[in-house]
């Protein structure tokens, strides 16, 4: 069982013992979104963390999730293609991972929530106040435009030294993952080999 497997394990018992589980709700045949719910029915207000492009959703806000959990609902999704979350469609637009973990809270029984969001996840959350206004109250954004416009992808894109943004986000080599955390993140401590390698398994 590798690190990363290890802390995941370790981080599942201590969201449970704060009261947050994983569930898998299925949205429509072939298509399934695990998010992280409270254990327990409750009237709390609902907060929803939006993870960005990286790992997945509990990874992304598992010190957030714990400090909100006594307070608030907190329900952290993985949007397909992250995680848990799968799908046999070919579908990979944000109106699509909007819709998802719209229906998914639904389902879930939330009917108005305030979302978290962190960059792609700002983008996820966008789309999901505008498509279902009745659900989403409120809206914080992080780390992230309003919308990602043809002009500031590309200025992007030439600041970070790459041509195509899977070039930059879906890397394909140990020292590619090491690059993609490196700049996303600010004084991020180098990682051993060894992690870089798992987590591009």
């Amino acid at each position: 069982m590798g690190l990363l497997k290890i802390y995941k394990f370790f981080l599942h018992g201590v969201l449970k013992l704060a009261g947050i589980s994983p569930k898998k709700i299925e949205i429509e045949p072939g298509t399934v979104v695990n998010l992280w719910v409270p254990t327990q029915t409750t009237t709390k207000p609902a907060v929803v963390f939006l993870h960005g492009f990286a790992f997945d959703g509990i990874l992304t806000w598992q010190f957030q999730a714990l400090a909100l959990a006594n307070r608030y609902s907190v329900y952290v999704p993985d949007f397909v293609f992250f995680g848990d979350s799968i799908t046999d469609k070919s579908e990979r637009s944000v109106e699509f991972q909007a819709e998802c973990i719209a229906k998914g809270l639904k389902k879930l029984g939330v009917q108005k929530c305030t979302l978290v969001g962190f960059s792609y996840g700002v983008m996820v959350g966008f789309k999901m106040a505008e498509i279902y206004p009745e659900l989403v109250h409120s809206l914080v954004v992080t780390c992230s435009p309003m919308a990602l416009t043809d002009s500031i992808s590309k200025a992007r894109l030439h600041r970070l030294g790459f041509n195509s943004w899977p070039d930059y986000l879906l890397p394909d080599s140990v020292k590619g993952v090491e690059t993609l955390i490196q700049l996303a993140s600010h004084s991020f401590p180098k990682l051993p080999n060894f992690i870089y390698k798992e987590i591009l398994e």
